[in-house]
């Protein structure tokens, strides 16, 4: 339903936007605008296919597309003439729209979409501390580095609009990479056991079979990390469950600014994950051992 109700959403945009986009442009030169109307309905159909086929590219653009037209609309709104009918309309929109994406059911439908046979995938929690700077910073890189060198280059600015596509195009490139990272990181539950793929913490995959997998659990997030469990959380709480394993894995985690990896075998790891209870339901079905919380 909430899938349903995000493409809904998306695909009133354009209705809902029309007439701020028409009252802001008024006065544009005919090339820029033309190119910068190319750009937005570029961007909403990427977000449109994103959201019919959900796949975790799809998650990556949509997430970043959807907060643009949403500082957007608000940058709309602020300096340009827009009547109060238009400026409600998408402002509405699009934070409607950017709140949905940005909820963890569209991250679990982008994650089914490349499920592979009878395998779960529940996203983790990204680092909340991401969201403070990071994540907004590198998702104006990835638009701005997009946009600003075509409306220059369509405006007249032949120095400046190509320096921008220079400098541009990469840097929204390798924004767009850290942020798909953010897309890629799963506790999947396989036919032979658990699975945590992490990169951001983890070299390589993790396979814990069924046979070394003591238990799954809900944990409380707020409380201290006992001494030998490996906390691969980044900092989120909400939603975490605990993999007691019988420490026979080896593991290769990340660590330092060289993500140089260290070799552990741990016998408890804690990670975040968006839905803990429809996770360990479904593991209990799969005859995985459940501890009590």
């Amino acid at each position: 339903m909430h899938l349903w109700l995000t493409r809904a959403s998306w695909l009133a945009l354009p209705l809902a936007c029309a007439a701020a986009i028409g009252d802001v442009s008024t006065g544009w030169d005919t090339a820029p605008r033309t190119v910068a109307l190319a750009i937005t309905w570029a961007a909403w159909g990427i977000g449109l296919v994103a959201l019919l086929a959900p796949r975790p590219t799809g998650l990556t653009a949509i997430r970043t597309v959807a907060p643009a037209f949403a500082v957007a609309a608000v940058v709309a709104v602020a300096v340009g003439d827009v009547s109060t009918g238009a400026a409600v309309g998408a402002l509405v929109a699009t934070l409607v729209a950017a709140t949905l994406v940005a909820m963890p059911a569209c991250a679990r439908a982008a994650a089914a979409g490349i499920a592979y046979g009878d395998e779960v995938r529940q996203p983790l929690r990204s680092p909340p501390g991401l969201y403070l700077g990071p994540i907004p910073f590198a998702r104006a890189i990835a638009v701005a580095g997009v946009v600003a060198g075509p409306v220059l280059l369509a405006d007249g600015s032949a120095v400046a609009g190509a320096a921008a596509l220079v400098v541009g195009i990469p840097a929204s490139w390798l924004a767009l990479r850290s942020l798909h990272t953010l897309s890629t990181r799963w506790l999947i539950l396989v036919p032979a056991g658990v699975v945590v793929l992490d990169p951001m913490t983890l070299a390589d995959p993790v396979l814990f079979v069924r046979q070394t997998v003591r238990s799954l659990q809900g944990a409380d997030g707020a409380a201290p990390v006992p001494a030998g469990t490996v906390d691969l959380r980044l900092g989120a709480t909400a939603g975490t469950v605990g993999i007691t394993t019988d420490g026979t894995v080896d593991i290769v985690r990340l660590s330092g600014r060289r993500r140089n990896g260290e070799t552990i075998r741990p016998t408890r790891l804690l990670v975040a994950i968006a839905a803990p209870a429809a996770l360990l339901a479904e593991a209990a079905r799969r005859r995985v051992p459940i501890a009590s919380s």
